[in-house]
């Protein structure tokens, strides 16, 4: 027997659309036995530009690192935060 799905309202913005779904079934909704992975090849990640002061040494051991694994300091930096933030999260989650 074929489930009726409800229709999904319209929302003023998201904060309506995500106060409605934490407060709803989506299998209400939403047949998702039909749905499909969606792909987003060309989506890149939101970035901002900040400015970060650095000691001078530690600016020179970031460059060199970054010059032994053929990359751009700037990308060793954003590799080794990432690496970071992950590590600390995984600390506190575990803690918890």
């Amino acid at each position: 027997m074929k489930k009726s799905l409800k229709k999904i309202p319209s929302f003023k913005n998201e904060d309506a659309e995500r106060k409605f779904w934490d407060t709803h079934d989506s299998t209400e909704y939403v047949d998702w036995m039909k749905a499909r992975q969606a792909k987003f090849p060309k989506l890149k990640p939101s970035t901002e530009t900040i400015s970060l002061r650095l000691p001078q040494m530690m600016l020179e051991e970031i460059k060199v690192m970054a010059q032994k694994r053929d990359v751009p300091y700037q990308s060793l930096i954003k590799i080794m935060l990432d690496r970071t933030i992950r590590e600390e999260s995984r600390e506190m989650y575990s803690k918890r």
